[in-house]
């Protein structure tokens, strides 16, 4: 019964074979001459008539691929995929799904590719960092976040600030042994050293006695050259504070102090002016020109329960405080603020929409927009707060109790830059608002889209460690290409300058840049896409006009099959020109390997000479 059964199966799959072959017979005839619009055409029929399967399904999403056809391409893979594919159909599937930008589906098909084909480089690539483009588009994750060594399990550990000469104070409840706190029976705070060596690692705490009383005493801020500190510390220990008769006890606000380093001690300790017996002032943070003092308090006139203030320091001279205002504060609590070098403003909320708890927020005090959530990378459902920055030494430090317990967290910030494009007519200057604006990775991967606004620019947030193609185009004008260097984060401007449309055409061609092709592949990429579509509205533009496509390879390779290939791209170029409903009939295509190269370097040619040699020309046909 068994091999009755197997036969049976085999005489199915050769007798669908045959049929497949009479019913696409002519399309496959089609595609195979890299004819992909009449290849569609004839697909479809197929279709129409109810007898398509599977493999029709590929061919229609293949030929819609070669096209450029995302849309289309998308819903024929998807049928073709009902059914088991070669490992090819699973990779271009996956490259359809990220251009519509559904990477997590791109992933999906990548790892099944991967399956198929383990040691293509691809598949490796992708397997070494499968989420790389969802990482480049996320501007909500700035920070990576590691655990540190110096946390007591047990005890309170929170406010770590890394000085520039890589020392990092916290405060912690681990002094066991000392006064306890009657409104917490919690011991009292004290604050810590631990010194940060060349790999990261930090030293084993030590007490700084100096500063510690038997009372609560930071946390804290320290001074860029890392000679001056301004700490928190409780009343009770100068004796400032207020008796409640009533139930006999003596009610102390925190207060801010500050110290300086003399022979490697901190001294010269002294009270600031705006400490209070009736409000507190705590949670200190100084700019880093040592001019501005950022607090929490809950003086009056406030937005909320605390709210964060800043005063103006000159010399031993205080300015008067002064509230940030509803970009930051809330009817809620806000507290432990951090001036990072390069004016950011951290604090953590509890008014603001979040995770749960006290949230972290920055606020960018250069652009003055509203407070932003640092995102799930960072905040939890608990209480996250205390976080600071050294932008110099690129290592950030937060608090969270996720544990149940105040743990110190380090956050490494993900270097990003903002890639920043200002289109513009390159003739008159004029401002182009509406301009389609893309940016691709390194690889082509095409991470975001949009329109520049009404002062012809436009934005994209990207990861440091790449480089970048900004893509324009825009009714009218020549679609244009611009390179973005790598950064170290510092924002980069491209100048993204267009030329009219009609510019394009001379007596004898239409000119267009380069139609790039991925290496030895005759599909029409993004890039090439975004070209020929000037084409497409030329000759919309110009009914009369006919054009034949020549393409062009280097002089690397055999010259029979340079010839192939470049008839190969020519045909696929002029295909997708006819995609777009421009007539067979006013194009032809030729290829011409190498025999015409536009610099003649012969074998000597650079990298940049072989590239100006691998073209496409549009020639205007006479009538």
């Amino acid at each position: 019964m068994k091999k009755i059964y197997s036969l049976f199966s085999l005489f199915l799959l050769v007798t669908l074979g045959y049929g497949q072959n009479k019913q696409t017979e002519k399309a496959d005839k089609l595609y195979q001459g890299y004819q992909y619009v009449d290849a569609i055409d004839a697909y479809l029929e197929v279709v129409d008539d109810n007898e398509a399967d599977a493999y029709v399904y590929k061919q229609l999403a293949d030929s819609y691929y070669h096209l450029f056809n995302i849309k289309e391409a998308s819903i024929w893979y998807k049928k073709a995929l009902e059914t088991t594919q070669d490992a090819e159909t699973y990779f271009r599937y996956a490259q359809v799904l990220k251009s519509e930008g559904k990477y997590d589906q791109a992933n999906a098909q990548m790892d099944k590719f991967a399956e198929l084909a383990p040691n293509d480089q691809r598949a490796k690539a992708h397997l070494a960092n499968p989420n790389y483009i969802p990482e480049l588009a996320d501007i909500t994750k700035t920070f990576e976040v590691e655990g540190v060594s110096i946390n007591d399990e047990a005890q309170s550990d929170f406010g770590a600030v890394l000085s520039n000469d890589n020392i990092l104070y916290f405060v912690s409840t681990r002094k066991t042994s000392g006064k306890e706190d009657a409104w917490t029976n919690q011991p009292y705070l004290d604050i810590y050293q631990s010194t940060r060596d060349e790999n990261g690692d930090l030293s084993a705490p030590e007490e700084v006695s100096e500063l510690n009383t038997i009372y609560h005493d930071g946390p804290l801020t320290i001074s860029a050259d890392g000679k001056t500190m301004y700490f928190s510390r409780d009343g009770h220990s100068d004796g400032t504070f207020k008796k409640l008769k009533s139930k006999r006890v003596k009610v102390a606000q925190q207060g801010i102090y500050k110290a300086t380093l003399v022979d490697g001690k901190w001294g010269n300790i002294e009270a600031l002016p705006i400490n209070s017996i009736d409000y507190t002032v705590s949670h200190p943070s100084i700019s880093s020109d040592g001019k501005t003092l950022y607090f929490a308090s809950n003086m009056p006139n406030g937005l909320g329960d605390s709210d964060i203030w800043k005063i103006s320091i000159n010399g031993n001279s205080y300015g008067d405080p002064v509230n940030l205002g509803p970009k930051v504060n809330t009817s809620g609590k806000e507290g432990f603020p951090y001036i990072s070098e390069d004016n950011i403003l951290y604090f953590a909320s509890s008014g603001r929409q979040g995770f749960g708890g006290l949230d972290i927020f920055k606020y960018d005090l250069k652009i003055n927009e509203t407070s932003v959530n640092l995102g799930n990378a960072i905040n939890t459902t608990r209480d996250d707060f205390a976080f600071s920055v050294n932008t110099t030494l690129k290592i950030g430090y937060f608090t969270s109790n996720k544990t149940g317990v105040d743990q110190i967290y380090q956050a490494i910030p993900i270097c990003q830059f903002k890639a920043i494009a200002l289109v513009k007519d390159q003739i008159t200057n004029t401002i182009l608002s509406g301009a389609q604006v893309t940016i691709s990775d390194a690889q082509l991967n095409e991470i975001a889209a949009q329109a520049t606004d009404i002062k012809g620019n436009t934005s994209f947030n990207v990861g440091c460690e790449n480089t970048y193609t900004i893509n324009v185009s825009m009714d009218g004008y020549e679609t244009a290409s611009f390179k973005v260097a790598a950064s170290e984060g510092e924002d980069v401007t491209v100048h993204a300058d267009l030329k009219p449309i009609n510019e394009m055409i001379t007596e004898t061609e239409v000119k267009l840049n380069n139609i790039y092709f991925e290496f030895n592949k005759s599909n029409i990429t993004n890039q090439g896409a975004l070209e020929l579509d000037k084409l497409v509205e030329i000759m919309k533009d110009y009914p009369e006009m006919k054009i034949m496509v020549r393409s062009h390879t280097d002089s690397k390779g055999q010259a029979d099959y340079n010839l192939k290939l470049s008839e190969r791209r020519a045909q696929s170029t002029m295909q997708y020109v006819i995609s777009k409903g421009i007539s067979k009939d006013r194009l032809s295509a030729k290829g011409m390997g190498a025999t015409a190269p536009k610099i003649d370097c012969k074998s000597n040619c650079t990298e940049d000479e072989d590239a100006q040699n691998r073209r496409s020309e549009f020639l205007i046909v006479k009538g």
